[in-house]
């Protein structure tokens, strides 16, 4: 794993170096994970991370890298008021955008944009967790942006193509979801 993540980092920093815009940014996420009975609710995490947005006036790729917390309480659903914290799932979050400039383009001063793609979230330290967790997670997302001049906002919604725990068995596609909304910066390189 380590070595995936050594190899997507390289490649993203050496894409950074043809881009047009350096994003660094920051925010907050919400993540939840529910099954047939069992449900792990989400409470607001954090990340803080780079982005790198290079293409066209129209289109663009943007990969990022996360530093990302994210939080989770613990509620079974047949028995009431079991609650459980969960310890901050700490890790790596790459999410890869494609997006598209649905008003403006990369140069206008108020541009919208419309974003989705494939993400990974790399557990960094699952001392806490044990065999309960699986250390690499991937998903998928969509979202939408806003420029304004040199700022930028960002919200997005993501669903897991892979359980977080083989400990709930019933957990499908898309149950394992978050919201994440990052504001930051766009340098133009």
């Amino acid at each position: 794993m380590k070595i995936v993540l050594a190899s997507l980092c390289l490649l993203f920093f050496s894409y950074s170096l043809s881009a047009q815009r350096l994003k660094p940014s920051w925010g907050l996420n919400f993540s939840n994970v529910s099954s047939s009975e069992d449900v792990l609710n989400g409470k607001s995490g954090w990340q803080v991370g780079l982005g790198v947005e290079f293409g066209g006036e129209k289109m663009y790729v943007e990969p990022g890298i996360f530093y990302t917390s994210k939080n989770l309480e613990f509620n079974q659903g047949s028995s009431p008021n079991i609650q459980v914290e969960f310890p901050e799932l700490k890790g790596i979050r790459i999410p890869l955008n494609l997006g598209m400039y649905l008003v403006g383009n990369s140069e206008s001063s108020v541009a919208w944009r419309a974003f989705g793609g494939p993400s990974v979230f790399f557990l960094l330290d699952q001392k806490d967790f044990g065999d309960e967790l699986q250390s690499t997670n991937w998903g998928v997302f969509a979202g939408t942006g806003l420029n304004i001049s040199f700022l930028f906002i960002d919200l997005s919604y993501e669903w897991s193509v892979t359980n977080i725990s083989t400990q709930f068995a019933s957990i499908d596609f898309g149950r394992t979801n978050g919201f994440f909304a990052n504001a930051g910066f766009r340098l133009k390189l």
